[in-house]
């Protein structure tokens, strides 16, 4: 029992890593699209930057039901919905966290100086908001979205 405990517990730290590893590479698709919707297109920035996302959360949904959770039913639509409302679930709770955070006024208005940059309390708030975003939807797509 206690191997078989352990085998899963390895399944899940490396499906974690994986989501991570997939998760970096939205970030370079959202960028890279979004640079090149804004530098080769007369589309409005904002659109632009709606299209990269589009093309993120495509690239995302794609890479994590192949490669990070390797689901196997054939359901791919059910799969979408879930997935949406899992970003929207996980987003929602980071916007919470990051706008809770700002509410209180001494944190706001922390600046930490590391180096070169200065951290405000909103860069703070952001970077523990998006660990929070990062973990939630992982657990939302394992336990919902893909199980």
């Amino acid at each position: 029992m206690a191997g078989s405990d352990n085998n899963r517990h390895n399944t899940q730290i490396r499906q974690f890593i994986r989501y991570i590893a997939v998760g970096v590479m939205n970030t370079l698709v959202t960028l890279a699209v979004i640079y090149a919707c804004k530098s080769f297109t007369p589309i409005p920035l904002m659109v632009c930057n709606a299209i990269g996302y589009i093309a993120g959360l495509v690239n995302s949904f794609l890479w994590n039901r192949t490669w990070v959770f390797r689901a196997r039913t054939k359901r791919s639509g059910h799969q979408i919905l879930h997935f949406a409302a899992g970003f929207g679930v996980a987003y929602a709770l980071q916007f919470l966290f990051v706008w809770g955070m700002m509410k209180w006024p001494e944190f706001a208005s922390i600046l930490v100086e590391v180096g070169p940059f200065t951290i405000s309390g909103y860069g703070i708030s952001t970077i523990f908001g998006m660990g929070l975003y990062t973990v939630a939807n992982f657990l939302y797509n394992r336990k919902i979205t893909f199980r």
